[in-house]
């Protein structure tokens, strides 16, 4: 249990958490207990060094927690801790407020930087790699998915992903096979497999993919559904986006047609 001995530290910790000094901290804490103190007092009363005592008296006054007399010698005292505490976090709410809008712009022109002819397309190999990646992927849509897979690429852990994100985004799939539950924002194509030729049935787990496009700006791309032989490729590039939805969209018309199953 923590005792009186304990406290001091605890509140000192509370206030670093705050952006305060561990000295400032102490300052502060000091001239709550007195009715205001000269710089001597307060370095007997908080154990802060002498020397120490006035710049950290400084912060504090510009951090809106400490009012100044003009007596001679000067006097200090301490703003009331909900004043106090209060000005803190509106200063922590302002220059939140300003890092966002700063890191925003700098985010905002890698963005908007010219990368010539370059695409990045990143590579992920292994089916466990493939599904814990996709995972991700839909679970931080924020608009709409639209998917065609193999059933093999759409394991329980993938439908159940599928499943919660159809309470908030618009789902459309495309596969040969759905036993799952079908929500009001889902669509699900249900789509025959074409005959494979039996001259090709050692093939047959590696066609076993599908293509993933999250929210219109991401696409990942599935080949085979063996742990050695899966492997997705993964972009955000324009290029590869506008490729594969356009792959897509083409699949989709024919899947919607009457009988196409």
């Amino acid at each position: 249990m923590t005792g009186p001995v304990d406290e001091p530290a605890r509140i000192v910790a509370y206030l670093k958490s705050l952006g305060m000094t561990k000295y400032e901290a102490l300052v502060y804490i000091a001239l709550l207990r007195v009715n205001g103190a000269t710089a001597t007092e307060i370095h007997e009363i908080s154990g802060v060094p002498r020397a120490s005592v006035y710049p950290v008296l400084d912060q504090l006054k510009e951090k809106e927690l400490v009012t100044v007399s003009q007596a001679t010698p000067k006097r200090f005292a301490a703003l009331p801790p909900e004043e106090g505490i209060g000005n803190l976090l509106s200063r922590i709410e302002r220059e939140a407020a300003q890092a966002q809008e700063a890191l925003a712009a700098i985010y905002r022109e890698q963005l908007n930087t010219e990368r010539g002819e370059q695409e990045l397309i990143w590579n992920v190999y292994g089916i466990t790699a493939v599904r814990k990646k996709l995972a991700d992927l839909l679970t931080h849509a924020r608009h709409r998915i639209r998917l065609m897979a193999h059933p093999r690429i759409l394991s329980d852990d993938i439908k159940r992903v599928l499943g919660q994100k159809a309470q908030h985004v618009p789902l459309e799939i495309v596969t040969q096979q759905w036993d799952g539950e079908i929500s009001a924002l889902m669509q699900v194509y249900v789509i025959k497999s074409p005959d494979i030729p039996k001259e090709l049935d050692g093939g047959k787990d590696l066609m076993a993919g599908g293509i993933f496009i999250i929210d219109d700006r991401r696409v990942m791309v599935v080949m085979g559904s063996g742990e050695e032989d899966s492997v997705a490729l993964y972009s955000e590039s324009a290029g590869f986006v506008r490729f594969f939805t356009r792959y897509y969209n083409f699949i989709i018309e024919w899947a919607k047609k009457p009988n196409s199953g």
